[in-house]
């Protein structure tokens, strides 16, 4: 098991700086099409952090072991909204000032919802997973017009994100190393994935859930601290909630279209429902003092870790 732990963690640096690469060769390209700094940051922080996640759960389908997707899109909503918040606020407090993250937080709710309706009958349709991917298509609208809303200051923040060269050489080569990174990367990351959870028990359901959700959640706790200690709240919450919504709309719906989904009756009964009371638990706090607390922080990471120990208790 040893050998593919450190294929696990390779896997996991290899995404990351694919990741990365992609996201600035997006960037660098939606400009030189004629993109706005704004719409083409607006898009990446809503949704570039979620590449990593594509991937690996397009390499677990692709492989015949959509249980390890399902289980890593579900589980890292519950990573981003409970360790990357609470170990980004208990670095510094988030100041969030842009109007439309309390709206996309709801939303984000309202859709786990749906997810859970849709489960009740132990799978996901091709028809409901239509559904689930117009309601991006419809999330993302919204956000282009809702974005042209915001104050100043946070629009110059989204615009400052996006900024990189924009020549289309360049660009092209960072897609090419992005590719090559992200395919070896999600390929290693599966492929540990799996052998990890056998050795310890697990379900490939409950090591999509844990060790990869958790894992391919590390490059994003860490960016997330910087901006947290930058005064960057807005990039943090526009991350997560962003990367929460496309991992449910687009990965899970993605594949139901594709194949319905045999969701389990766990995921109705605990991981979704879990997922719903983090957003519920966030909330208040941003409607409240437009700020998330060392204090909120710690509650949050606290909760989160609380999930991890009741899952490794419930084994499956």
């Amino acid at each position: 098991m040893l050998a593919a732990t450190g294929m696990f963690l390779l896997g996991l640096l290899l995404l990351a700086l694919g990741g990365d690469s992609i996201v600035k060769a997006a960037s660098g390209l939606a400009q030189r099409l004629g993109a706005s700094p704004f719409v083409a940051g607006l898009l990446l922080v809503a949704f570039g952090t979620s590449l990593p996640e594509l991937v690996v759960n397009a390499r677990a389908f692709a492989i015949g072991n959509p249980e390890l997707a399902l289980g890593n899109a579900i589980g890292s909503n519950i990573a981003n909204l409970g360790l990357t918040l609470g170990v980004a606020a208990l670095f510094a407090p988030l100041l969030v000032r842009a109007r439309l993250l309390s709206p996309l937080l709801v939303l984000l709710a309202v859709a786990t919802l749906a997810l859970i309706v849709f489960g009740l009958d132990g799978q996901v349709s091709r028809v409901e997973g239509g559904v689930l991917l117009l309601g991006f298509i419809a999330a993302v609208a919204w956000l282009l017009r809702g974005g042209r809303g915001e104050i100043d200051a946070v629009r110059a923040e989204i615009a400052d994100f996006a900024i990189t060269p924009t020549g289309l050489g360049l660009n092209l080569i960072r897609v090419v190393i992005a590719g090559a990174l992200l395919y070896y990367g999600a390929r290693w990351v599966v492929d540990g994935a799996l052998v990890i959870g056998q050795g310890l028990g697990m379900s490939a359901l409950l090591a999509g859930l844990l060790p990869v959700a958790i894992g391919t959640a590390l490059p994003e706790v860490a960016a997330a601290m910087a901006a947290a200690r930058r005064g960057q709240g807005d990039m943090v919450l526009g991350h997560v909630i962003g990367s929460s919504l496309f991992n449910l709309l687009v990965i899970v719906g993605g594949m139901a279209v594709l194949q319905p989904q045999a969701l389990p009756a766990s995921f109705v009964r605990l991981e979704l429902p879990a997922a719903i009371a983090f957003v519920m638990v966030l909330y208040p706090m941003l409607r409240g003092d437009l700020r998330i607390s060392r204090r909120e922080g710690g509650f949050l990471l606290a909760a989160f870790a609380g999930w991890v120990v009741l899952e490794l208790a419930l084994l499956r």
